[in-house]
Parts: structure tokens; C-alpha cells; sequence
């Protein structure tokens, strides 16, 4: 069965396939394709309350190239959602039904939590030693997502309009930093050893950057350092200096404050960061609708 994905963030669209074998009566997620597009809608959204014509073409494009590889590809089953900016967008059903039109794509716009709860579809919580409790955090270009985990159940979850584009924008508040802030410190508590998950382009980069082994997690004290080290550089000098993209450049040190004062308000001293996205909660959720397991 061959499943695609497509996840249109705040800061970039993201079109993931999906092969699914049965081994043993296990499902096998093969990565076939996984294309990235920054299209940094939330540049436009988050200051001007639409998508602008420049912007709304690349959707559009991007959209076509997408319904293209699918048909490539073969693809059965699909789902694509739309998240942060989109949600905000005056002009966002507008721009839905012109992809529809141009590229037979039906995009649905989900909230902040339904975006959460695709974090579960993941089965993340499934291999996770019971010993410990999970917070799960996925920063976006528009808003994070906290899921915990306790005794194997997800036991909470929010949305926040904290992203990294908007901060890049800085139209984040003291207003939304304290509700996350006492959010946290009411609802992220346990008797168990808490520790992180994290997701996200990101917190990936900021992994391999750490040259922290796969399996093994990151320390918080070295995401502060890192933080603490690019908030005095220039975008230039952080993409020489560590060889990233523009497009990644000027918003990690953003999703870096994110996730250290995230770890901070939970007393989290380490995150795992396996390579999970939204993307493949949304694979994960089309399989199991299609397979009657929901």
C-alpha cells in the first residue's frame, strides 16, 4: 500500500510517501519520498492576516507538484492538512478551493489540537520505557505542541501560538509566554522522571549539529549553549559557521528558546529527537483508517 502525507506548516509544505508492507503481521513504514518546499506562509499571515499573491502561487505550484509525484508515485491513500497559518489566513478556504480546482488536492485545515493528536498517531508512546513520564514537543513555525505521556497514555495536550516566525515577526507576548509557562507548571507533573521528544526540522538540525548518537538523547544544557551561541551571530554568519540554509538560519535560535524555556518550566533535563513529524502521524493515521484499526 503506498500512502502519502502532506503537511502545509507555517514555515514550509512537506509531501511524504509512504510504503506499507506487513512483516509478521507488523505494519513496515518504508520512506519512499519525502519533499520539502519553504513557502513560509506565516511571513505573510502573521502580519499581514492573509497570504499574499506571491505566496498563494507558490501554494498553488507546490500543490501541482505534489498531486503530480503522487500520481508517480502511485500513491492510494492520502491526507493533507493544513496547520498555523493557514488556520489564520483570511484568504485560506479562497486558496483550498483554487488547489482543488488546479490539482484535485483536498486540503483540510486542522486546529492546534487535532495537530497535537496527530503526535499519538505516531504510536510513539508504544516502545517508551514506563519508568518515565513523556513530554512531547513539536515547534512549528506558527505553534507548538506539547503531548505528555504517562503510564503509556497521553494524558495531555495543547496548542500554542508560539513559532518560530512568529517570533522571527516578534509577535510573540509576555502575555503567550506566561500561559505556556503556567500551562506547563500546572498540567507537565509526575512522580516519574519526565524527559522530552521533540520534533521538528529544528530540533533535528540542532541534533545532528550536537553530533549526539541516534538512539541517544540530548542534554538540555547543550540546546542553551547552542542558543546562547547563535543568538549573537547574523543569519550570514550562521549559515557559514554551521553550513545551514537561510531558511533554517534565522529561525533556530527562535525554536532553540523555545524548546530550553519548554525543558526549563518542566525541569527537563534531556530530549530525545527521534525522526517523527507530523507528516508521519498523519501516515500513520490514513493506515489505520484504511486498515479498520480506527
Amino acid at each position: 500500500m503506498i500512502i502519502a502525507a502532506i503537511d502545509i506548516g507555517s514555515n514550509a509544505a512537506r509531501l511524504l510517501i509512504n510504503e506499507v508492507k506487513i512483516q509478521n503481521g507488523v505494519p513496515e513504514f518504508i520512506k519512499l519520498n519525502l519533499l520539502r518546499v519553504p513557502l513560509r506562509l506565516g511571513m505573510d499571515v502573521f502580519t499581514l492576516g492573509k497570504i499574499g499573491i506571491e505566496r498563494e502561487k507558490m501554494v498553488i505550484d507546490t500543490m501541482r507538484i505534489f498531486s503530480d509525484l503522487m500520481t508517480i508515485y502511485k500513491v492510494e491513500h492520502y491526507r493533507a492538512c493544513a496547520t498555523s497559518a493557514m488556520r489564520d489566513a483570511e484568504n485560506g478556504q479562497e486558496i483550498i478551493q483554487i488547489v482543488k480546482e488546479t490539482s484535485d488536492i483536498n486540503i483540510e485545515i486542522i486546529s492546534g489540537d487535532e495537530e497535537a493528536t496527530l503526535i499519538y498517531e505516531n504510536h510513539v508512546a508504544e516502545g517508551l520505557d514506563k519508568d518515565f513520564a513523556y513530554l512531547y514537543v513539536d515547534v512549528g513555525g506558527g505553534s507548538t505542541e506539547l503531548t505528555f505521556y504517562e503510564n503509556g497514555k497521553m494524558i495531555y495536550e495543547r496548542s500554542f501560538n508560539i513559532g518560530t516566525i512568529r517570533l522571527l515577526n516578534n509577535l510573540v507576548t509576555e502575555a503567550n509566554w506566561k500561559e505556556m509557562k503556567e500551562e506547563i507548571k500546572s498540567h507537565i507533573v509526575s512522580k516519574k522522571p519526565i524527559v522530552a521528544i521533540g520534533s521538528g526540522g529544528n530540533i533535528n538540525k540542532a541534533f545532528s549539529m550536537s553530533k549526539t548518537k541516534d538512539g541517544k538523547p540530548m542534554v538540555a544544557s547543550y540546546l542553551k549553549k547552542v542558543y546562547k551561541e547563535l543568538s549573537v551571530l547574523t543569519v550570514d554568519e550562521r549559515m557559514t559557521k554551521h553550513n545551514l540554509r537561510q531558511d533554517r538560519a534565522d529561525v533556530l535560535a527562535h525554536a532553540l528558546k523555545i524548546y530550553n524555556n519548554v525543558m526549563t518550566w518542566s525541569e527537563i533535563n534531556k530530549i530525545f529527537v527521534p525522526k517523527i513529524s507530523v507528516a508521519d502521524g498523519l501516515i500513520h493515521n490514513i493506515y489505520d483508517k484504511v486498515s479498520g484499526k480506527k
